[in-house]
This record gives structure tokens, C-alpha cells and sequence, in this order.
């Protein structure tokens, strides 16, 4: 995190979980592990003093504090039946990071080919929140 005109504002993106396809298939949102993952993270805003820095500054900590009828929720469960009809409709490999509004279900991981092998790794996929849905839960935090 840092500071831009006194507000708080995240650098990157935040992992919440990976995807398995199977299980986005079936879940709705509010029995998912998306859902799960988000409402049980400790979020922690940290101000790194330098590039390799050793040092660095707990600046605040919050928790995802919506219910489920607050309207970001509503949101973020509108992103995952995108993302979730995406996958069910054309596949797993349709999934891109430019899908949704507050997460989006992007790669993760190095992929591409083994170069010691030569063999393809499998592509892997994780739920992201955007940095816009952290920066709302920080300012929404009391």
C-alpha cells in the first residue's frame, strides 16, 4: 500500500483463492470458497520502506465487514456468476483476468514449459480481488 493525496491505495491485486473448475461449477456464491476466503481474510496494509526493504510498516488492518445484501456484495456475486457461467459455458480456458468488476479469475503461477523437462505445466487460474475492492474495503473499515 501507499499513500496518493493522503488516501491509501494498494499497489496490486490480492489472491483470494484458486480456482478449481469443478467446484465453481456446482457452488453458488454464498456456499463458495470465494465467499468463504473473503469474509474470513484479515486484511493488512503494509508500507514497504524501499525496494528489498527489511523494514516495513503495518499501517492498518480490517476485515471484510459487508453483509450479504450490501450492495458490493451484490457486486462481487455478479462477478463470480459472470465468471462462473464463463467457465460452465465455455471452459476453463476462456477465464481471463479482464473478466469482472471487483474480482476477476486470472493465471497464477509461472506456466508456459518446464525448462528442465520440457513438458507444459498446467495452467492454473486463482480468484483476484482488484485493487479496486481492496482500496473500498480499507476506506469502508472503521
Amino acid at each position: 500500500m501507499d499513500y496518493v493525496k493522503d488516501k491509501l491505495t494498494p499497489k496490486e491485486t490480492m489472491a483470494i483463492t484458486m480456482i478449481n473448475p469443478t467446484e465453481l461449477k456446482e457452488q453458488e456464491f454464498f456456499k463458495s470458497h470465494v465467499w468463504a476466503k473473503l469474509k474470513s481474510i484479515v486484511f493488512c496494509a503494509v508500507m514497504w520502506h524501499g525496494k528489498n526493504s527489511d523494514n516495513a510498516e503495518l499501517l492498518k488492518v480490517t476485515s471484510l465487514d459487508f453483509l450479504e445484501s450490501d450492495e458490493v456484495i451484490k457486486e462481487i456475486k455478479a462477478d463470480y456468476d459472470f465468471i462462473r457461467n464463463k467457465l460452465i459455458k465455455k471452459g476453463f480456458n476462456a477465464l481471463t483476468g479482464k473478466d469482472g468488476v471487483w474480482i476477476q479469475a486470472r493465471t497464477k503461477g509461472t506456466g508456459g514449459i518446464n525448462p528442465r523437462t520440457g513438458e507444459r505445466r498446467p495452467i492454473t487460474r486463482a480468484f483476484y480481488a482488484r485493487k479496486k475492492l481492496v482500496a473500498k474495503i480499507f476506506e469502508d473499515s472503521k
